[in-house]
């Protein structure tokens, strides 16, 4: 029986799973069962099934009535239309209560003692806003790919050290490394970044609102295995050489879309009035700036390269782009 203690109740540690669903009837069963297999249950899970069309919603009837016995409680509600990924998402999360809220993707499968170890770092670490960790990849039979997602992302050790270090802004505004499906945060965080503007995918901008307004960690051991079967909505995949140097087809819309991004994140901290201090303030504008000016550099070279030797020495390419590679890609005028 999940029977809350109430210590962990007092402290606002109530374990609240949020799990959106869409025709996934396939790998549904394998989640859920992972769910009611943690050391420490969940105390409430909130689902939204965005209008499938399968057997989902009926399997999610079964599986409400096995949480129950349990002692879960289970807020199950399935939307009239499709709302898509994001908004399934953010209707779900408006409605996660208090306490410590954790992501859910339906083809995934949770490790035993996930809840039980995030929860203890919650514990532990009263400042904490948001804690996200590693994942094992695997295929749609669930077996072992031989890698990691952090792997995938090329995560490197210096971005890990910022962020055990208190400088996990640092390397979000550089670029997300967060997987929302191995993401917990307090439910506090929901009031700051809520709603979520169109363009950004949920977890980048939870994380980037949490590391801005809080404090954000990672677990460096899988929590999850997360399941690669070619119909995931957001799903690992290692970029080309071209994309790594930072040019070819895709990298002028990278850059004008995150231009957009920041555009709405500046919108919203002065909307929502968060302190986000004035050296993360500032950060933000000259990542927006140094993007500007990347997609407007000359295509004479000796035009270009006073503004990119001027970029280089600033710091810039180091701390809003791929370092040596963007430059290279700017000196070689890839567009």
């Amino acid at each position: 029986m999940s029977m809350l203690d109430p210590r962990d109740e007092a402290a606002g540690l109530v374990a609240t799973v949020v799990l959106c669903t869409y025709n996934g009837v396939r790998y549904l069963p394998a989640q859920l069962d992972s769910l009611l297999s943690q050391r420490r249950l969940p105390d409430r899970i909130v689902i939204a099934d965005d209008a499938s069309t399968d057997a989902t919603w009926a399997l999610l009837g079964e599986f409400a009535a096995r949480a129950g016995e349990r002692g879960i409680e289970v807020d199950l509600q399935r939307n009239r239309l499709n709302l898509g990924y994001l908004r399934n998402f953010e209707a779900a999360l408006q409605r996660a209560g208090a306490g410590v809220v954790f992501l859910c993707d339906q083809d995934d499968v949770w490790h035993a003692d996930k809840i039980e170890d995030f929860l203890e770092s919650f514990r532990r670490r009263p400042a904490l806003t948001v804690l996200h960790g590693d994942s094992r990849l695997v295929d749609g039979e669930g077996r072992d790919l031989g890698q990691r997602m952090f792997q995938t992302l090329e995560v490197a050790a210096w971005e890990l050290a910022a962020v055990h270090g208190g400088r996990g802004f640092d390397v979000l505004l550089r670029r997300n490394i967060v997987t929302g499906a191995t993401m917990a945060m307090r439910r506090d965080l929901l009031d700051r970044a809520l709603p979520i503007p169109d363009g950004w995918v949920h977890d980048e901008w939870l994380a980037l609102i949490a590391a801005a307004t809080g404090e954000i960690d990672c677990v460096e051991a899988p929590t999850i295995d997360y399941r690669q079967h070619g119909g995931n909505q957001i799903g690992a995949r290692r970029r080309s050489l071209v994309e790594r140097l930072g040019g070819g087809k895709q990298r002028r819309e990278h850059m004008q879309l995150m231009v957009a991004k920041l555009d709405s994140l500046r919108r919203h901290i002065d909307s929502a009035q968060l302190d986000v201090g004035a050296d993360k303030r500032a950060a933000i504008d000259e990542r927006w700036a140094h993007l500007r000016l990347r997609l407007a550099m000359p295509t004479g070279f000796g035009r270009r390269l006073p503004l990119i030797r001027e970029e280089w020495r600033q710091g810039r390419y180091h701390r809003y782009s791929a370092g040596l590679r963007s430059l290279v890609c700017d000196l070689l005028g890839l567009r």
